[in-house]
């Protein structure tokens, strides 16, 4: 029975080693990405982006100085899921269009069967070894648009992981200016929180003196109160707002941040262009118009391929097999052409062809609505900038004179000629504009990286410092 089985075996021992010969050099001499693939799908969000070259690699700390804007940028581009989600599905589609390429080469299949035949005039091994070459050359059209549409996607993949940089970008600064803004509204409550203290000990200084009413006192002390709730409900809208920054940039909500100081506000930060010029240009360069136009590109490369699966194709294939029966070895080889002609599918072609082209028509009216959309949201952001810059010049002549109106009021008070009510309004009036100036930086800043997002064009020339470039 040993020998029997060695003999069913043998032909199976010669033709492994043969197989293994022509697939080692394959799996050790090929490039592992012969068609480049790599090269195609977008570099990885880094420090490296834009205008900024020569940087070092990512982050994966906190750093140890305090956190600047383009720090926020650089460790939202470099931890947060959403790069290396966006990345990894760009990367996958340039990994298809290799599929889609492979598709025109031929292909090497090897085959080794070995079995044991039972019949009435006696038992014998059989075994069996092939190898086929197979190459399709013609299939009127279908690998082509198959081809087209791959590339189609990766070239929306890859717009559409700029247009995931464009969002995180703004997201990045958004929660930076707020916590730079949440920090200094904590500076602002202490000061109002300050003025009130100083108010109420001039009403009791004024009550003990038997010169002012014991209502005088109460008010003072109720004022002195609300501002430190105030002052209490800042810190806490701080310490909120740091959690999410640390948040957008990747780490857990309870990480020690330390911010740096606040941007001084642009003294001169006019801005006036034609809105539509900044639509026309947005329609130019918007990451997410430009995916749409691929998707709609793909959808009619998609067409074409729903209509060339049901075309004929063309095959050559040809190779040399061996096989033993009951101990008789015979050699023998093969080479044909083969015509494949779809007659008749059940009506798939038809239906496939029909899907496609309103696939087609629904990336389209995608794409249009996306258009639309760009030109509210370079509207919007165009007017929110505009309100912002106007807002600058006019809460900084608010703070003015509440400050002077603060002043003139103590001084009253204190001379005995003014009210405690007089004081109280203008230091509520003070801890107001204080508020709206720290907005309206907030808002400035924001709003001019909003219409950057809103035009595709955010990038880091735009946190260079105020003074260096115009908004």
């Amino acid at each position: 029975m040993n020998v029997k089985i060695f003999a069913m075996t043998t032909l199976i021992h010669r033709i492994f080693p043969l197989l293994i010969c022509l697939a080692a050099p394959m799996a050790s001499a090929v490039d592992p990405d012969p068609f480049k693939t790599e090269a195609m799908a977008p570099l990885r969000p880094s420090p490296q982006l834009s205008a900024r070259v020569g940087e070092a690699p990512c982050a994966t700390n906190l750093p140890a100085t305090p956190l600047t804007a383009i720090d926020a940028v650089d460790l939202t581009l470099c931890n947060n899921p959403q790069t290396r989600e966006i990345w990894a599905a760009a990367r996958a589609q340039a990994a298809l269009v290799g599929v889609a390429q492979s598709a025109w080469l031929p292909s090497l299949d090897g085959r080794v069967s070995a079995a044991r035949n039972f019949a009435d005039n006696g038992n014998f091994n059989q075994s069996a070894a092939t190898l086929t070459l197979s190459w399709l050359m013609f299939d009127f059209g279908q690998r082509s648009a198959n081809g087209e549409n791959a590339r189609q996607l990766l070239n929306a993949a890859a717009a559409s992981q700029n247009a995931t940089v464009q969002v995180l970008f703004l997201s990045a600064l958004q929660s930076f200016y707020t916590a730079q803004a949440t920090r200094a509204a904590v500076i602002s409550a202490s000061e109002a929180e300050r003025s009130a203290n100083e108010g109420f000990l001039a009403a009791d200084s004024r009550y003990k003196v038997g010169v002012a009413t014991p209502a005088d006192r109460l008010q003072a002390q109720t004022a002195l109160s609300q501002a430190t709730l105030n002052r209490i409900k800042a810190e806490g809208e701080a310490r909120n707002s740091l959690g999410a920054l640390a948040n957008v940039l990747g780490f857990d909500a309870q990480s020690t941040i330390l911010l740096a100081a606040n941007p001084g506000l642009p003294t001169e930060a006019a801005f006036q262009r034609d809105v539509d010029a900044l639509i026309d240009e947005a329609r130019q360069r918007r990451p997410d118009l430009k995916a749409a136009e691929a998707q709609v590109k793909a959808a009619e490369a998609g067409i074409e391929l729903a209509r060339a699966q049901g075309r004929p194709t063309v095959s050559v294939s040809t190779g040399p097999s061996w096989q033993t029966v009951g101990g008789v070895a015979s050699n023998s080889g093969s080479i044909g052409i083969a015509l494949n002609v779809p007659i008749f599918s059940g009506f798939e072609t038809t239906y496939r062809v029909r899907s496609a082209a309103a696939q087609a028509e629904v990336r389209a009216a995608q794409r249009d609505r996306i258009r639309l959309q760009i030109a509210l949201d370079v509207w919007k952001a165009y007017q929110n900038l505009t309100t912002a810059t106007q807002s600058l010049k006019a809460t900084a002549d608010l703070l003015a004179s509440a400050e002077q109106s603060e002043r003139v009021a103590l001084g009253r008070y204190k001379a005995g000629v003014g009210t405690v009510l007089d004081l109280l309004t203008a230091q509520s009036a003070l801890a107001s504009a204080r508020l709206q100036r720290i907005q309206a930086g907030l808002d400035w800043y924001v709003f001019r990286a909003t219409l950057a997002q809103s035009m595709g064009a955010l990038d880091y020339t735009l946190l260079q410092p105020v003074a260096e470039r115009r908004p």
